[in-house]
């Protein structure tokens, strides 16, 4: 029988790094990663825990140019050799960073506006800008023999492209950072505070929650929360302000309410089906 899976490697500001695959059985027929802050090594573990292995993958996303997203991205392309799929703007800010610019120019393929076939015959992705305080940032929706998953991390505010594109999703992963109470009483000092909430840091549980009030529709499966704050929200907040929001948003239609999980920020989450 075939599947989509999907597995978080790690989320936040420690790392991000996820697996996406068509599954055939318990064999993976075509997958990819989004993001490279997960260490080959350990990607390699996690990987052989599922009896999978770097032959899995064929093609990787990324989708922008912070740390904790491409730290891993050097050592991908000089050990693995797989294509990484970016849009030109971000292509052209991976060449000239100092993690990235020796190995990645040989693994550098550019994404066209629309659909693009990143493994051929089975995986299409189509990416958004989105506003973060990166070089650019970018979020994507992705084909996987016509199941529609979109991910949208590190988002200051929520876009009308995003919200298009989660409208027809089967599986939705986006931001929950942080609670603003948390945050406006915790640890960090205050210009650090208004990055976060100014609309291209970062997005809260009440926005993310907001957003979710958008975009659910009936054929909506999955939500999973990414990229919660250590110090500026706990799982349990973030899945109590969104799961109030979904629950509510398919009472009025007696519809079926889709799986809401947080992914964990340190440590490998299950594979999930699809």
């Amino acid at each position: 029988m075939k599947t989509i899976r999907f597995k978080s490697f790690t989320s936040g500001s420690c790392g991000n790094c996820y697996f996406l695959g068509i599954f055939e059985e318990e064999a993976c027929e075509a997958g990819i990663l989004i993001d490279a802050g997960f260490s080959p090594r350990r990607l390699k573990k996690e990987l052989a825990r599922e009896g999978l292995c770097f032959e899995d993958f064929s093609a990787m996303l990324v989708t922008h140019d912070h740390n904790d997203h491409i730290r891993s991205l050097g050592s991908y392309c000089k050990h693995l050799h797989v294509p990484i799929w970016t849009p030109p703007e971000l292509a052209r800010a991976l060449t000239h960073h100092f993690i990235t610019g020796d190995y990645y120019p040989a693994c550098r393929h550019e994404l066209a506006e629309g659909w693009n076939e990143i493994v051929p015959g089975r995986i299409r992705a189509q990416y958004f800008a989105v506003p973060h305080d990166a070089s650019c940032t970018f979020g994507y929706a992705v084909l996987l023999d016509g199941y529609k998953f979109v991910i949208m991390t590190d988002i200051g505010r929520m876009v009308p492209q995003a919200l298009s594109f989660a409208k027809q999703a089967d599986t939705v992963v986006i931001e929950s950072n942080y609670d603003l109470e948390m945050l406006r009483n915790g640890p960090y000092p205050k210009v650090l505070q208004d990055r976060i909430c100014g609309g291209h840091g970062h997005l809260s549980n009440v926005e993310c929650a907001e957003a979710l009030r958008d975009f659910a529709h009936p054929g909506l499966r999955n939500v999973f929360l990414c990229h919660l704050s250590e110090h500026n929200n706990t799982p349990e907040l973030a899945y109590e302000t969104n799961a109030a929001v979904l629950h509510s948003s398919y009472a009025e239609t007696e519809g079926r309410i889709p799986r809401l999980c947080p992914l964990p920020r340190m440590t490998p989450s299950p594979f999930f089906i699809l």
